[in-house]
């Protein structure tokens, strides 16, 4: 055999692996569409990294509707109305050094559509793995955009989100934090968590680090700000315990 045979056989080889990985992520897709993913590579690097994993993932109608709003008016203010991307950022994003990355956008480049498609299908990380990932990301922030649908993509990003230090979703959060479920958090507890998104590890909800004392009278305004939106008023209040 061949140099040239040997390269062509490895190359369909791998050729296959990834076209059947390809379609299994789809399948997983459709599935996560009705139930939550089992777990996240950022949940497996949290247990294997001594953190722990804490979690208990509750259906959008057992949220409050305070952290819906709260993760809107942090992390991505144009949710209720784009299809996925914020194009503006993401050009950014794109174009930004890859040691300057965090100065983009301070919640982040990221839609939450993106996020969680990021979360869910792909891999966490910078360097040259975030412009490898950019493509896939894409194109699975657009699939779930089609087939989930805002409420269903905004539910799985509460679940899976890491809001502390081996602490994944806002229930688990509500638990740890204020000794209650998180169908009764309020705004200015929802305000707290969401701030320690840019760094749950490093930004402390419990005991309250410095920059979630700054940053949360802020998510509390930009609530307010948003929440006159329509569309942002229906996607808070579907789910029948919102409406208690």
């Amino acid at each position: 055999m061949t140099v040239k045979d040997l390269f062509g056989k490895l190359f369909r080889r791998v050729f296959r692996i990834l076209l059947w990985a390809f379609l299994l992520s789809n399948i997983y897709l459709v599935i996560c569409k009705w139930i939550m993913p089992p777990v996240t590579l950022t949940q497996l690097g949290s247990l294997f990294g001594g953190y722990g994993l804490k979690r208990d993932y509750v259906s959008y109608s057992e949220i409050s509707p305070a952290p819906k709003l709260a993760a809107m008016a942090s992390e991505d203010q144009l949710f209720a109305d784009h299809g996925g991307f914020d194009w503006r950022s993401l050009e950014k994003s794109m174009q930004a050094k890859p040691g300057k990355s965090k100065k983009v956008r301070g919640a982040g480049a990221s839609t939450i559509s993106q996020q969680v498609a990021k979360n869910v299908f792909l891999w966490q990380g910078s360097g040259i793995g975030r412009y490898i990932r950019k493509v896939p990301e894409l194109y699975y922030t657009k699939m779930i955009e089609w087939i989930w649908g805002k409420e269903r993509i905004l539910e799985v990003y509460l679940n899976i989100a890491e809001m502390g230090p081996g602490i994944f979703g806002i229930e688990a959060a509500s638990q740890a934090y204020f000794k209650k479920p998180a169908i009764h958090m309020s705004r200015q507890e929802a305000a707290m968590v969401i701030a320690c998104l840019p760094s749950p590890k490093r930004y402390t909800v419990v005991p309250m680090s410095r920059w979630v004392s700054w940053r949360y009278p802020r998510v509390l305004q930009q609530m307010r700000n948003i929440e006159v939106d329509p569309d942002v008023q229906k996607l808070v209040h579907s789910g029948k315990a919102a409406k208690k």
